[in-house]
């Protein structure tokens, strides 16, 4: 299995996943392969999935408000690549856990504190310049743990993970450009890249020492060292005289301890939530 069988049972492929189907892996081989533990497959979907939800909702928050309509755009499209990876592992999830549950039953119907997301994604958007530099973070790092993914020992995991290196590397690539135009722009682009730096090191020991998906190939030091090279890559090319080491001491670590992927979140999902959640409660048996 790889990730053109995600596509394959689906007539109209002008639209990433597929139309006219309630099961985004609707005709896939579901079922856990045998020495493929079951609940470490759920927790690591559940984890990605919840990742990508709320990093899309937080882009969905630049429509309208983007500098340009051509960036409100890349926004748009950037977070509906993460919902339809968020889909499919949502998906990849209820089988994995024994539930059956759907996505819509994970995405509108589970508090806060189900959650397990981490935290860097739920802050508020902020400028322009957290916003890409929080993009550029987020994207390199789950790059680098799709890439380890796509030998996962679940087929159907590692399908998605093939299909989600493609947009993540454009992800990525959008990211890293526009902080290098910001970082070398004018003084006043460069102080919000560098404020923007300096409000998202703290939080980077949590993406750098996630052991969730380590069970299915992704191990902590390889994505680590993946994500450290890139992202120095694109501090570089920016002309920025900073490191990434000096972004993550000791001292805001302590200020942020704990761990989104344990359910410890911070004041900011919960609203985000409410918003995203409001309709689906609203009206709980109907469809989406």
């Amino acid at each position: 299995m790889n990730d053109e069988d995600l596509h394959a049972h689906h007539d109209d492929t002008r639209w990433a996943f597929g139309t006219g189907f309630t099961d985004p892996l609707h005709g896939m081989d579901q079922a856990v392969p045998d020495g493929v533990d079951a609940e470490a497959l759920a927790d690591c979907c559940l984890a990605l999935a919840d990742d990508a939800l709320v990093c899309a909702q937080r882009l969905a928050e630049w429509c309208t408000r983007a500098p340009e309509l051509e960036e409100e755009l890349a926004l748009a499209n950037i977070g509906l690549d993460l919902l339809g990876q968020a889909r499919l592992l949502y998906a990849r999830t209820g089988r994995a856990d024994g539930t059956g549950r759907g996505e819509d039953a994970y995405a509108y119907f589970r508090d806060a504190a189900d959650f397990r997301n981490v935290r860097l994604a739920e802050l508020p958007g902020g400028d322009f310049a957290f916003t890409i530099v929080r993009l550029l973070v987020l994207s390199t790092w789950r790059l680098a743990l799709c890439e380890a993914l796509t030998s996962a020992p679940d087929p159907v995991l590692a399908a998605v993970a093939a299909k989600s290196v493609k947009e993540l590397a454009y992800h990525r690539r959008y990211a890293a450009e526009w902080t290098v135009r910001l970082g070398d722009g004018t003084p006043e682009s460069r102080r919000r890249v560098e404020a923007a730096l300096d409000s998202i090191g703290p939080w980077l020991p949590e993406l750098l020492t996630d052991r969730t998906p380590a069970q299915l190939g992704a191990a902590p030091a390889v994505v680590a060292h993946r994500t450290w090279s890139a992202l120095t890559e694109a501090l570089e090319a920016a002309g920025l005289d900073r490191t990434w080491e000096d972004l993550h001491d000791p001292a805001p670590r302590a200020a942020v301890a704990g761990s989104g992927r344990d359910g410890d979140h911070t004041e900011h999902l919960a609203p985000l939530l409410t918003e995203l959640q409001s309709v689906a409660r609203a009206h709980p048996s109907a469809t989406w």
